[in-house]
């Protein structure tokens, strides 16, 4: 076998365990009644099923570079595939919800290396040359495995079992596992850890854990009207302080934070927040508006996404050729926040009659922004870092995506419930006895159903159902509509910091990669 073909080989591999990893992080909310109903548990306590990873995901992202140091690159990285097929099948084996959940955990705990060290071996296969063709292919991987999450998810569960989202991981990871054992190998730089920063590692833990589970069931449990939400804000609070503190004096941290001291990389953390932001609450949405308010089938739903998940491969390439020929960063990113903010002003417009023709248009400029901003945010976060710093630096630029999705999805929920009681109550203040046109639907709705032998109680009784049913049809509606214009403001909010890197714009070509991300 040639030398370029084991090379191939191995980014396939590494990019096919990266999607794998970010499908399972949205492949199993359309399945949550399925699991609740077959496991006898209330939907509140099976949407830990999705908390559960979501922890374990953003607790051992940031310390990928600490882990692959310790244990090596090579044991930890397939010691994490294994981990997490492993975990999967014991999912899709799980008899009751707490025992899912427990496997899920320990499932997102394997799959926390997925990301990072992938990211880095295609880096390192591609070497400084080709950093931004290594950045695109990467890319794919982190725009495709939430977009087609959901669609997949929906399918599997419509047409087998739930227990088939895990079992489906089983052949990937086996065959990603082998594929590994042959080709991944140590860094040519490998870093040695000195010492064990235990504190920073209960601190991290702690902090994350209970950040992550206020915003994945605040809203759920009506934030602060739940005591364990206002215990673990404060636990979170405190413990994410005491760990800055307590990362930016130790001689040997778990996770170096003096790296945010590069002005790049903090506003790239930023941007790469809102990124996250837009990228997951925009999966989250569309489905839901889709399926839920225009009465869209699973099936369609699916393929109004593919359109703009196909073109996203060509808009990754594009911006790494881009950088590739000395374009700015800078001007790639704004633009990716345009077409987005495009995007979300487009989507704040549909109707009810919205066919899924009408949809697609818009969710290719969701595709097209996102994907010229995956790149070039990559670029611009290690390009003021040290070679030593960037395998650091780019943990943390995973991390904050991973948590801008969280947050997003927690704040975007909150905020539909908001909107939806203000547009009911906004339209049910019309439908009163002086409303002609309000009292004549009525009328027409009564005397249909008590002409299909319904009593005059129970026909009114219906009309009244289906009048409600319309008024909350609409009310959903337009509290989706308000949410995507919500997310595009967020955008809008954020570009203004690319000004404190403008005089980075300059530095636009080829950034070297090395070591463990």
């Amino acid at each position: 076998m040639s030398t370029q073909l084991k090379k191939s080989i191995l980014v396939i591999t590494v990019i096919a365990a990266a999607i794998m990893e970010l499908i399972d992080t949205s492949i199993v909310n359309v399945a949550l009644n399925y699991m609740s109903g077959n496991l006898g548990a209330t939907l509140e306590d099976t949407s830990w099923v999705i908390t559960a990873y979501a922890i374990a995901n953003i607790i051992v992202i940031p310390m990928t570079s600490f882990l692959t140091a310790k244990l090596g690159r090579r044991n930890y990285y397939i010691g994490s595939i294994i981990a997490f097929t492993l975990f999967s099948a014991l999912c899709g084996f799980a008899t009751n919800i707490w025992t899912l959940v427990a496997f899920r955990f320990l499932q997102g705990i394997g799959g926390g290396a997925l990301l990072s060290v992938s990211q880095a071996i295609v880096f390192e296969v591609y070497g400084k040359e080709r950093v931004g063709i290594a950045s695109a292919l990467f890319g794919v991987g982190v725009f495709l495995g939430p977009t087609i999450g959901p669609t997949l998810g929906g399918f599997i569960t419509e047409n087998y079992s739930w227990p088939w989202i895990f079992y489906i991981n089983i052949p990937i990871g086996i065959a990603v596992t082998i594929s590994s054992l042959l080709l991944v190998s140590e860094p040519e730089i490998a870093a040695k850890v000195k010492s064990v920063d235990w504190w920073g590692i209960l601190l991290l833990i702690i902090g994350i854990g209970s950040l992550q589970t206020v915003l994945e069931r605040g809203e759920t449990d009506d934030w602060f009207a739940a005591k364990y939400i206002i215990v673990l804000t404060i636990v979170a609070i405190i413990a994410l302080s005491t760990f800055i503190w307590w990362e930016l004096t130790t001689p040997n941290p778990v996770i170096d934070l003096r790296v945010l001291k590069s002005k790049s990389l903090a506003v790239a953390a930023v941007l790469t927040f809102v990124t996250g932001f837009g990228l997951f609450t925009s999966v989250f949405l569309t489905p839901v508006l889709a399926q839920r308010v225009l009465y869209f089938p699973p099936t369609i739903t699916g393929l109004i996404l593919l359109p703009g998940a196909a073109l996203a491969i060509v808009g990754l390439l594009f911006s790494a050729t881009l950088l590739k020929r000395g374009v700015s960063p800078l001007v790639i990113i704004t633009s990716g926040f345009v077409i987005f903010i495009s995007f979300a002003w487009q989507m704040s417009r549909v109707n009810l009659e919205a066919a899924p023709g009408d949809l697609v248009g818009p969710l290719i400029y969701r595709a097209m922004g996102i994907a010229l901003l995956t790149v070039p945010l990559t670029a611009l976060a290690v390009s003021g870092l040290a070679p030593k710093d960037i395998p650091q630096g780019t943990a943390l630029n995973n991390m904050m995506r991973q948590l801008g999705g969280s947050f997003g999805i927690a704040v975007i929920n909150t905020y539909v419930a908001q909107r939806f009681g203000l547009h009911r109550s906004d339209l049910l203040s019309n439908i009163t006895t002086f409303n002609d046109q309000a009292t004549a639907r009525l009328t027409k709705l009564t005397n249909y159903f008590a002409g299909r032998g319904f009593s005059s109680f129970d026909a009114h009784k219906k009309a009244i159902a289906v009048v409600d049913g319309t008024i909350n049809r609409q009310s959903y509606l337009l509290s989706y509509l308000d949410a995507y214009l919500f997310t595009g403001l967020v955008f809008l909010a954020a570009m203004p910091l690319l000004l404190l890197v403008i005089n980075r714009k300059k530095q636009a070509g080829p950034v070297v990669i090395i070591g463990d991300h």
